[in-house]
């Protein structure tokens, strides 16, 4: 970005260190906008993912803009709308937490080199967030809730600042946001920060879910009215509380919401411009910090002891190191733990549930045995040389499926006992259980076929890709037709319960759970079998495969 900015600067003209923020913006808007395109040629995937992104947002927005201007004259359109506001300031203050690589502008260090004056610099940058999906969106929101709460000349006066005031307060919220922490976002452990989005986005829905049946058991939007009185006063909901305000007659009041906000952006601009100042002039301590430390030797200690010796501890060692320490990984594994509980425990605090929706905890764990070579990426050749027999291959394969049971056979223990103490359903516990480690140890035989015969690369370059281009279609019919595999191979356990419960064979039901352990591993054992001579036989079509990103 660094050289994309000097040559960009040089164009325009080579503002200096007086330069103007006037002389500055136009560079830094052509500077985000060459971004956008540059990003876009990278790949036809990637542009199809930006274009598909747009028109989702695009229709959201329109949608929303339609929702709020139909509510206008509703008795609890404020409300609604209030809320709704201070929600999407919330987005914007943790998205770059979350999703620091999500735009490349969010990164001030690699402008210290050009000789900018952090005053104009602020002002060229917030002008340059405003180009984006995100504002538009945003734009469009707020644009809606002005004209659902705006009746009469003074409250459009009032909309006519409130929405271009709400918008900048997002924007520069984001900015400080990530600027007062961007130390920590380019680090390894800032990257991790990327795997609590799956968990909030997850949560997130339940609680929307969760939230959305609640109103319509407690009368409707008059529940929000207690909450919004206090967000109106908090920017930049209160920017659009002002609309609401001078449209009942308290100009004020209206007056004192658009100085908080106003206020909130004077002050957000001085936090933002002080943390440009010392990225700019400070060293990064951090990594004065980490120099500085003492380099520990290896030592095995906790879990690690208690593995077994030889090839099969070394492999699930290193499964297991896969999973605390690189990114991508630990991405998948928290929000696979994280949707397998939420789901049906969710599921049953509402009351729609039932004890086998905790299968659905095996499958999203099971899930994480596909494509286990993948996360070797270009490193699978040192496998790959301990590798010489199909017997080679199935110790490798078993020792991989045995790290994964380390977690995920107790998780889905804990799951199905969680969901059967909601239900208060421990009758069908057994049964439950065993069709839930059954289909766990369906989903290690096929993954372990789908890692030897359709393998794909993770992009160890993008926080957010995990499927190097060309490659999407061997990582679909790895996953969906695994899973379709899986629930095939448990159609006789699954057949079994049914039958026991269609003739009312009660005190059968209880052998469900023996059945179901040995039935999933029994079938596990089978596909380790299966895949290891076609690994042994395709190391160089792996290793080609987990390459290419």
């Amino acid at each position: 970005m660094t050289t994309a900015t000097t040559s960009t600067t040089s164009a325009a003209g080579a503002p200096t260190a007086t330069g103007s923020a006037g002389s500055l913006t136009p560079v830094f808007v052509r500077l985000k906008l060459t971004l956008l395109a540059n990003g876009l040629r990278q790949s036809s995937g990637r542009t199809a993912a930006f274009v598909t992104s747009a028109v989702l947002a695009l229709l959201l927005a329109a949608g929303q803009l339609v929702g709020f201007v139909l509510l206008r004259g509703t008795e609890h359109a404020a409300p609604l709308v209030v809320l709704l506001t201070g929600v999407l300031a919330l987005g914007w203050a943790f998205m770059p937490l979350f999703f620091p690589s999500g735009d490349e502008t969010l990164d001030p260090t690699r402008l210290v080199m050009l000789p900018l004056r952090p005053g104009p610099l602020v002002s060229a940058l917030l002008v340059a967030s405003l180009v984006g999906l995100g504002p538009l969106f945003t734009l469009c929101l707020t644009v809606g809730g002005a004209l659902a709460l705006a009746h009469g000349a003074a409250a459009v006066l009032v909309a006519v600042v409130a929405v271009p005031l709400a918008l900048l307060v997002c924007v520069a919220l984001a900015r400080a946001v990530a600027a007062a922490n961007i130390r920590l976002l380019t680090s390894r452990k800032g990257r991790d920060l990327a795997v609590l989005s799956g968990l909030v986005i997850a949560v997130g829905i339940q609680f929307v879910n969760f939230g959305v049946q609640r109103l319509g058991q407690a009368g409707g939007l008059s529940a929000l009215e207690p909450a919004a009185s206090v967000v109106r006063w908090i920017p930049p909901a209160s920017a659009i509380g002002a609309v609401d305000s001078a449209s009942t007659g308290s100009y004020g009041a209206a007056v004192v919401q658009l100085a908080l906000s106003a206020a909130a952006l004077a002050g957000l601009l001085y936090a933002w411009q002080r943390s440009l100042t010392r990225l700019m002039t400070a060293p990064d301590g951090s990594t004065l910090a980490a120099a500085s430390e003492p380099t520990r030797r290896g030592t095995s200690t906790g879990l690690h002891r208690l593995l077994p010796e030889g090839r099969t501890g070394t492999v699930m060692q290193r499964s297991l190191r896969y999973v605390w320490r690189d990114p991508k990984t630990k991405t998948a594994w928290v929000t696979a733990l994280v949707i397998g509980l939420i789901v049906p425990l969710f599921n049953a605090l509402q009351g729609s549930g039932s004890i086998y929706f905790a299968c659905f905890a095996s499958g999203m764990l099971g899930i994480q045995m596909y494509n286990q070579f993948g996360q070797d990426t270009s490193a699978f050749w040192m496998v790959a040389q301990t590798i010489a027999t199909p017997r080679d291959a199935y110790l490798e394969l078993r020792a991989r499926a045995l790290a994964l049971l380390l977690i995920t056979l107790p998780y889905t223990v804990l799951v199905t006992v969680a969901t059967a103490a909601v239900l208060g359903d421990w009758r069908a516990l057994p049964e439950a259980l065993g069709i839930a480690v059954g289909l766990l140890g369906a989903m290690l035989a096929t993954g372990a076929v789908a890692s030897a015969r359709f393998p794909y690369s993770i992009p160890q370059d993008s926080a957010y890709k995990n499927v190097a281009p060309g490659q999407g279609g061997l990582a679909w019919i790895s996953i969906f037709g695994g899973m379709i595999a899986s629930a095939l191979l448990c159609a006789p356990l699954i057949a079994l319960t049914i039958w026991l419960n269609a003739t009312n064979s009660e005190s059968a039901l209880w052998s469900l759970l023996p059945l179901g352990v040995l039935y999933g591993g029994a079938v596990a054992w089978g596909g380790l079998r299966v895949a290891a001579p076609q690994t042994s036989a395709r190391l160089p079509e792996i290793l080609t495969a987990v390459s290419k990103g």
